[in-house]
């Protein structure tokens, strides 16, 4: 089963090298990693999307407490009361012919078509990583040329917020 945590760390040099540390002395693997800065500027959130059982997550949430500019990890919620997504960035072989089908497509999953040359065309999603890979696979006819993905981000639903 996949959970994601909400890491609040200090926003200083080292700090997301001591936490992939972490899971790395650990064995632990991290399916996606996202980090950025808050509200607050001395203060960033690290997204991490881990693949195990109960047992696992209270490990890592247990160590990662134990790191120093580690300010506060939460568990989201598993039965979705929390928001995610993650971006994606599709770069597809696109002729001229076959600009208005990708485009058709791009729209069914209110992707954007933010770079366009004479042999490509790059898409830009935003959402579930299962709605994502339903966008690549019915690109694929069209030849997928690359793909870049920004991992999980996410957030509580309604007044909840994470604080230190």
């Amino acid at each position: 089963m996949k959970y994601t945590l909400s890491v609040l760390v200090e926003n200083q040099p080292g700090v997301l090298s001591k936490v992939a540390g972490l899971f790395s002395r650990r064995g632990f693997n991290i399916d996606s990693l996202a980090v950025g800065v808050t509200e607050d500027p001395k203060i960033s959130r690290m997204t991490i999307v881990v693949n195990g059982d109960e047992h696992i997550v209270e490990q890592v949430e247990k160590q990662l407490n134990k790191v120093i500019p580690v300010i506060k990890v939460k568990t989201l919620d598993t039965a979705g009361d929390f928001l995610s997504c993650e971006l994606n960035l599709i770069k597809v072989l696109a002729n001229t012919p076959q600009r208005p089908e990708i485009m058709q497509i791009a729209d069914l999953f209110d992707a954007r078509v933010i770079d366009v040359s004479p042999t490509t065309m790059t898409l830009r999603f935003a959402g579930t990583p299962a709605k994502g890979e339903n966008l690549m696979a019915l690109l694929q006819p069209y030849g997928v040329r690359e793909v870049v993905r920004t991992g999980m981000i996410a957030i509580e639903k309604g007044a909840s917020v994470i604080r230190k």
